[in-house]
């Protein structure tokens, strides 16, 4: 999965925040950027919010070029760690590229509206009132379960098994795994019931219940559609995308480590 690119074009992005603003100007007068339209390789300043949305952004372009993260941000788990530009071409010549695969979601509202949408890390179900959801879980055109009463469900790939999946519980999974995590959020039944881990090739579909009481909105990464009616998830082969990280960074090597954080 992993393997070294020759980089000849770059580009430079960098989130609103003053940290990236600021490297932003340090970097930009080191060498010649282009532009993402001409670009071979990105390089991406900020945060793990700011890094999916520039993915994001190359899907709904149309045109995906592989990303070198520097953290700025908070956690950084998608990025490498910031040296004030310091030797960032051979930095870029001796990176790893580590493939990862979306999930395509479609939803449908309660009114019969249609959503596409990719996520990277995650798809989650939540209940938007005080009202426990009750969702309908199938997997390859079987009902595994008939009634969840939760806050919420999710499924996150590995590179998003991370994320909220930890937060809830869900396992983490190495990210050539060929998995995904099916992870209830605060369950009320089936009570002992806590998720389930999946092979990546799967279907799964969830139903709202009783939606004019209990209504559940769907959050894609950053994305929010509300008062759902059922939502469809499977992996999107085609939107591969690619992350660039230094030797002995890389995410898969991270993913292993944060299993032994205590």
């Amino acid at each position: 999965m992993a393997k070294s690119l020759n980089i000849e074009h770059i580009a430079l992005v960098a989130s609103d925040t003053p940290r990236a603003q600021e490297a932003f100007a340090e970097l930009s007068g080191q060498r010649e950027w282009v532009s993402m339209d001409e670009a071979d390789a990105v390089v991406v300043l900020g945060g793990d919010g700011f890094m999916l949305h520039t993915l994001h952004a190359m899907l709904d372009a149309g045109r995906v070029i592989p990303a070198y993260g520097m953290n700025l941000g908070t956690v950084g788990f998608l990025m490498n760690r910031y040296r004030n530009g310091a030797n960032l071409d051979k930095r870029l010549a001796k990176a790893r590229a580590m493939a990862i695969a979306p999930l395509r979601m479609h939803a449908v509202t309660q009114t019969g509206a249609t959503c596409d949408w990719r996520a990277i890390n995650e798809v989650s179900l939540l209940r938007e009132t005080r009202q426990t959801a009750k969702i309908e879980v199938s997997v390859d055109d079987r009902v595994r379960i008939e009634e969840l009463v939760c806050d919420g469900v999710l499924v996150a790939t590995p590179a998003g098994s991370t994320a909220y999946n930890l937060s809830a519980n869900g396992p983490i999974l190495p990210l050539d795994s060929q998995l995904l995590a099916l992870t209830p959020i605060s369950a009320f039944r089936p009570r002992r019931w806590s998720g389930a881990i999946l092979p990546d090739r799967s279907a799964i579909k969830f139903r709202v219940r009783e939606p004019e009481k209990r209504p559940v909105s769907v959050v894609a990464d950053q994305k929010e559609l509300r008062d759902i009616a059922e939502v469809s998830l499977e992996i999107a082969r085609e939107n591969e995308l690619t992350l660039l990280f230094d030797p002995g960074h890389a995410l898969d090597e991270r993913i292993v480590a944060e299993q032994f954080v205590t």
